[in-house]
């Protein structure tokens, strides 16, 4: 009775006040009025609203009495306590997660005899018996094969070692499908098309939900250790966009308003980037380039310290035990000269067009899983594509272990220590020189032997990419795609390497290669690659950069990076402007409206508004002359998200606009605690309701639930301009006028299926509002 009763008597002042501004819902004067359905968008303008009016109402009050002052400061220091339990969180699960995909990927070559639970590297860590020779062998390691027969070589031992190999990555692999089919449907994924459009203002419930952290996290490490041509990163993303959304609910501020809430999950995707990579500042870039939507100056502020606390929590864990931040620091002892650029631009296009076909290829195999029977089969996709995975990569050295360390090796320089493959150069025992200064040499058999085993490696990866990202379990791609450039890197490397050995009287190389001299780094090869085909996939450019910088700490070589980011990002858009993440939201049918897009068509308004010529007239609700049995069959019979309110259906003048949803609970509400209120019950939207005869049933006034103020434009207005006020004010719908008098509406799908339609792609393949 209360909450109904005040709705009716507030006063003209407080309506021109509250309402006047896109409604004061501080109030609540009914329950849940200014929540969104699920797959819906939320109405920025009035989000943005409704904050300002609860930070005026609480710095009115701070005034009044001490304890409310204490109210405001915490309210005021509420943002930053988010921001630092985002970070510990994020950065904790990332720690763990890293421990726990090194234990569970070593589990499926053997185990610890010591202590099961320590994997490869730390067994041998901790054992007095290892040599420097034999750095990764150590008796207390033992393969599976040993330890069941007590052979270590022969065939009998390397089949056993195969088929447990397989074994162990099909167990972990179905145990992550199942997890994520039965507990999770949305851990699946990278989840960064997904939050991108959460970003954009668009609601899809549980997505950011507690069991979906939990199952992703879990699933996470199940996916990475089964072998598949898959990373961490972008999952973690998700991760921390969890964590994010989790501790919103602990402060009305943030529970309460959407608006808000995605200010702290762009905070929580810098901190998700910043614990994938060890990469703060690329963190904060990553999320303004390319996922956030609205990125106001206090989020960047709130999104470098959640970055920062992230990283701390990290590097506290120490998970890869060389007390960095990543797995790929690297240290190069030679500069880059300039005639390097032409290899490090070829590596640019290579990444281009390695990103384009990727691109075409997943989402057209995706397609196929979407719209054929095999997309109703998820786990026997995920089983079968870990089979041939498991299969084809034992035998090569390079595809057998994890990805993470296979890019490791391929950005490591050859140091006097190194024992890889791919350091096996023929010395010359006369060369004098420092440990360090490591001169051009001829390459011995392991290296040409090396070189094989890479070129197989990379058509591997190629193609089972294609068909990996987008399966039923977490998947990201910033791990395939750099290893596929580091690949491609490594081999152009040593190839320019040796060229420089064999012919460095060749006038390229007269100039800065002198006989027995370091002049080529094939790492920095491999590492210009990386960041080339993670270009040429994502289309990042000054994120990219900075995160290749941070992750490998190779501050000089940062004009090689941007040369091959720019050049990937050139020739890749020669193609196509989306790169994969827009592509899944166009696949998905996710209501995305990309600032980056242009939209350059000479059409108007009117010819985007609803109704068009032969549809019936606009569904609306007249300010004085509506029954509430009116409003229920409107409701019933149509599917819109809002109504406008006019004057009369004669005149046709607007007055505001009112939501499906906050009409349905006003009607709802007030029918179970007003007494009076019927099906032939007036609904008022006008500011004082007419005396009327003591006979007639109880009026409805719904003033408080009336936006006075909806945007509009006359029907000549250019679609380029409406275009640009949806993107910029992130507008649910507009309703289209002349001279005062309503002719129609625009809503977001409207716009995007115009868009479509304009770029000959198809309008219906927008499916939510």
């Amino acid at each position: 009775m209360e909450a109904a009763e005040g709705v009716s008597s507030a006063t003209p002042t407080d309506e021109m006040n509250g309402a006047g501004n896109l409604m004061d819902f501080l109030d609540e004067p009914f329950p849940d009025v200014g929540t969104y359905e699920d797959f819906h968008t939320i109405d920025w303008l009035r989000e943005k609203s409704r904050d300002t009016d609860r930070h005026r109402k609480i710095t009115s009050k701070s005034k009044e009495s001490f304890w409310e002052l204490i109210k405001s400061l915490l309210d005021a220091w509420s943002g930053w306590v988010v921001m630092l339990l985002i970070g510990l969180l994020s950065g904790t699960l990332a720690g763990v997660i890293d421990l726990a995909v090194d234990w569970m990927t070593d589990l499926k070559e053997g185990v610890c005899l010591t202590a099961f639970w320590y994997s490869h590297e730390q067994c041998c860590w901790t054992s007095n018996e290892t040599t420097f020779d034999d750095r990764d062998k150590c008796p207390q390691w033992q393969k599976w094969a040993e330890l069941m027969t007590g052979h270590a070589e022969g065939a009998g031992a390397y089949v056993l070692n195969y088929f447990l190999y397989v074994l162990w990555a099909l167990l972990f692999s179905f145990l992550a499908v199942s997890l994520v089919r039965v507990f999770a449907p949305y851990a699946c994924g990278s989840g960064i098309p997904e939050i991108k459009t959460i970003l954009s203002g668009f609601i899809i419930r549980g997505y950011l939900g507690k069991w979906t952290l939990l199952i992703k996290t879990v699933t996470l490490v199940l996916a990475v250790s089964s072998g598949l041509s898959l990373g961490k990163e972008g999952p973690l993303v998700h991760v921390a966009c969890c964590c994010g959304n989790l501790f919103c609910s602990l402060f009305s501020k943030y529970s309460k308003n959407e608006g808000k809430r995605r200010e702290v999950l762009s905070a929580a995707a810098a901190a998700g980037v910043s614990v994938a990579f060890g990469a703060p500042i690329g963190g904060v870039l990553f999320s303004l380039e390319e996922v956030s939507y609205y990125f106001p100056l206090k989020t960047l502020w709130r999104s470098f310290f959640a970055a920062l606390v992230a990283a701390f929590t990290l590097r506290a864990i120490n998970p890869f035990g060389n007390s960095r931040l990543v797995l790929f620091y690297v240290e190069y002892h030679t500069p880059w000269y300039m005639a390097e650029l032409v290899p490090f631009i070829l590596l640019g296009v290579f990444g281009g067009l390695w990103g384009t076909l990727f691109i075409k290829a997943n989402i057209a195999w995706c397609r196929r899983r979407k719209t054929t029977q095999l997309g109703k089969y998820p786990v026997l996709e995920v089983i079968a594509v870990t089979g041939i995975t498991a299969l084809l990569a034992f035998p090569n050295p390079y595809t057998r272990r994890s990805t993470s360390e296979l890019i490791s090796e391929l950005f490591n320089d050859c140091g006097a220590l190194e024992s890889s493959q791919l350091c096996d150069y023929i010395n010359n025992p006369n060369m004098s020189r420092p440990v360090d200064d490591i001169p051009d040499r001829p390459a011995g058999p392991g290296v040409y032997n090396a070189l094989w085993q890479l070129a197989l490696a990379l058509v591997f990866k190629i193609v089972i990419t294609i068909f990996t990202f987008g399966m039923k379990i977490p998947s990201g791609l910033f791990i395939p795609s750099m290893a596929v450039g580091a690949i491609a890197g490594r081999i152009v490397g040593i190839a320019v390497e040796q060229m420089a050995y064999h012919h460095h009287d060749w006038i390229i190389f007269k100039n800065w290669c002198r006989p027995g001299a370091d002049c080529v780094t094939p790492g920095l090869y491999a590492m210009v690659g990386a960041a080339a085909c993670l270009g040429g996939v994502t289309r990042m450019t000054v994120s990219l950069v900075v995160i290749m910088f941070e992750l490998t700490g190779g501050l000089e070589y940062i004009v090689p990076l941007m040369a091959a980011a720019v050049t990937s990002k050139w020739v890749a858009d020669a193609f196509g402007k989306e790169g994969i993440y827009e592509s899944h939201i166009q696949l998905n049918g996710y209501p995305y409206l990309d600032v980056r897009d242009e939209f350059t068509h000479r059409t108007l308004a009117t010819d985007v508004m609803r109704p068009r010529r032969n549809d019936p007239p606009l569904a609306v609700l007249t300010q004085d002359s509506t029954t509430v049995e009116d409003v229920e069959t409107l409701i019933k019979d149509t599917d819109y998200n809002g109504f406008p309110v006019v004057v009369s259906r004669e005149s046709e003048r607007l007055i505001g606009f009112v939501q499906r949803r906050d009409l349905t609970l006003a009607i709802k509400t007030a029918r179970q605690k007003q007494d009076g209120v019927v099906s032939s019950s007036v609904v008022y939207f006008t500011e004082d309701a007419p005396q009327l005869p003591a006979s007639n049933p109880q009026p409805l006034k719904l003033r408080r639930i009336l936006n006075l103020s909806p945007f509009t434009v006359t029907d000549h207005t250019p679609m380029e301009t409406v275009v640009d006020i949806f993107r910029k004010l992130g507008l649910r719908q507009c309703l289209v006028t002349r001279s005062g008098r309503l002719l129609g509406i625009i809503t977001k799908k409207d716009v995007l299926r115009h868009m479509a339609q304009m770029m000959n792609q198809d309008p219906e393949s927008i499916m939510f509002n």
